[in-house]
């Protein structure tokens, strides 16, 4: 029997890693220090350089580098945040956990990212911030983004979950004073082995109060300032994360190259490929395309020995958790659309070209 070709091969890919991240583990064991230590100032530092800005604060999650920020941003009840209409749920929680508002803009459909063009509409007097997510690992138009919410006064909050290392306009995601937060779920492009998440950025103010609201509220022990919150990275996971990080550009570069023999040789298929701007730069986080029977497309990969994902099945305005938002079904037709039709193969640094040969033959067979 063919054996099947895994999603995201995390076992495979930890087994190139393992005897660093063995001796990593050993070095956090012999410090005797678990919380907060010197493996975790070492990797916001390295991750502050490799993203070219000054500042990284390590947090629990993805979720909460997002909360954290908005936080650090002053953003709550009475507040509204643009966010896109289709992405994880996670963006909107954010949103919701400060007591803001998330109002929701469709994307391009070409590249699911936020749709520059339809934001202004979505602008009120009570908006505070645009939070784009650079999904699928392609990063949004973060320049039009921005001459918005100049003209507007408002922030920028990026979503960077799904893009370590991706570039727009020749600049990485996270450079300068932009204001990223990242989530470092294991399979994620930089993953821990476990959860973690950070927020990078040039502002050394937003940095400070990031890394008090992570401590309870508190910059000298005992001493607490606010109401904070419990959500560090935890010195196990930034040894990870470091060992990770050195391999990141090469493990994007294979995910680069996956992405070239699909796009090429999925040329015919009856499925839609993605779309990459001339000035975007992707790293791949998922390779993604539609089609109008997925469900089935989805079936029959399976029968085939192809493992597959989706991202997402359900927007996030008709999830049960957002049934108060009074958003009906309908309101946003390009983002249900895209939510009915999109289909994620398999992709990662471990996938072998025999496997990514094996794939682009079944879309061929079955789509």
């Amino acid at each position: 029997m063919t054996q099947e070709v895994s999603f995201l091969d995390m076992k495979a890919n930890l087994a190139t890693h393992r005897e660093d991240l063995l001796q990593a583990a050993a070095n956090v064991l012999d410090s005797g220090w678990l919380v907060l230590g010197r493996e975790t100032a070492t990797f916001e530092q390295e991750y502050a350089d490799y993203c070219g800005t000054k500042r990284c604060v390590g947090v629990a999650n993805g979720l909460d580098a997002l909360s954290l920020a908005l936080r650090a941003l002053d953003i709550g009840p009475g507040d509204e945040v643009i966010v896109p209409a289709n992405t994880y749920i996670a963006t909107w929680l954010a949103v919701s956990h400060v007591g803001a508002t998330p109002v929701p803009v469709e994307p391009v459909e070409a590249t699911y990212n936020m749709d520059p063009a339809l934001i202004e509409a979505a602008i009120t007097p009570r908006t505070r911030a645009i939070l784009p997510v650079h999904l699928y690992g392609q990063a949004a138009d973060i320049p039009a983004i921005e001459n918005i919410a100049e003209r507007h006064g408002l922030a920028v909050l990026e979503d960077g979950a799904q893009a370590h290392g991706a570039k727009y306009h020749g600049m990485q995601i996270g450079t300068g004073n932009s204001l990223v937060a990242w989530s470092f779920y294991p399979g994620k492009n930089l993953g821990a082995i476990g959860d973690g998440g950070g927020v990078t950025t040039g502002d050394p103010a937003i940095a400070d109060k990031l890394a008090m609201l992570r401590n309870y509220g508190s910059r000298v022990k005992y001493h607490n300032e606010v109401i904070g919150y419990n959500s560090r990275l935890d010195e196990l996971q930034a040894a990870m994360l470091r060992v990770k990080l050195r391999a990141l550009d090469a493990e994007n570069a294979r995910r680069k190259e996956i992405a070239t023999r699909y796009l090429d040789g999925l040329r015919g298929a009856n499925v839609i490929l993605p779309m990459v701007p001339d000035w975007a730069d992707p790293v791949w986080h998922l390779f993604v395309v539609r089609h109008t029977d997925r469900d089935g497309l989805a079936a029959r990969l399976k029968a085939d020995g192809i493992a597959t994902m989706i991202h997402y099945p359900v927007p996030p305005h008709l999830q049960p958790a957002y049934r108060d938002a009074g958003i009906a079904e309908g309101s946003f037709p390009l983002t249900e659309r895209i939510h009915r039709e999109v289909l994620s193969l398999p992709i990662g640094p471990a996938l072998s070209d025999e496997e990514v040969e094996r794939v682009i033959d079944a879309v061929h067979r079955h789509a």
